[in-house]
């Protein structure tokens, strides 16, 4: 059962991918990929593009478990990667058991732990639209510290202390 039509055969680029109740996050990890050939159908995702260290091809052909909605579906190449936020048809059907119709693991697939939700994490995710430009100026690091404002409080355990020997 060869779902490539190609006879070269292509390597397939690593993927990562997460998802919650009504989308799924695909990020195709190719380094330098400036411009691939990409097509979201009902059921699959094609990709093509030339990148990564050795600047070579990479193909890959997804049968998704379920349909999704090619329409508001979309994807941001970043130079780094290929971030795509990709709406599934049927989001009352809540969380696939599986990203791929098939069921034999694939080598070059990977769960993506930082964006990973559990069904039962649900009251997270409702707040949880993902964001491509929020998530970028996120990366720059946390605001302010921990306890930036106590002013000339003192604290009273640290009187009186007797010397170490």
């Amino acid at each position: 059962m060869n779902s490539s039509s190609n006879a070269t055969h292509l390597p397939p680029p690593p993927i990562m991918w997460a998802q919650r109740k009504d989308k799924l996050f695909l990020t195709v990890q190719l380094e330098n990929c400036t411009n691939p050939t990409i097509t979201l159908k009902d059921n699959s995702l094609y990709f093509h593009g030339k990148g990564g260290s050795g600047n070579t091809d990479h193909e890959v052909l997804l049968e998704f478990n379920k349909e999704i909605d090619p329409d508001s579906s979309k994807y941001h190449v970043t130079g780094r990667e290929i971030i795509f936020v990709i709406m599934k048809k049927d989001s009352s059907s809540g969380f696939w058991p599986r990203l791929l119709k098939d069921s034999k693991k694939v080598h070059y697939l990977k769960t993506d732990f930082e964006k990973w939700r559990d069904e039962d994490d649900s009251e997270v995710e409702e707040q949880d639209d993902f964001n491509l430009d929020e998530m970028m100026q996120s990366m720059g690091g946390l605001q302010g510290g921990a306890g930036a404002d106590l002013g000339d409080q003192e604290d009273s355990d640290d009187e009186n202390l007797p010397d170490l020997q």
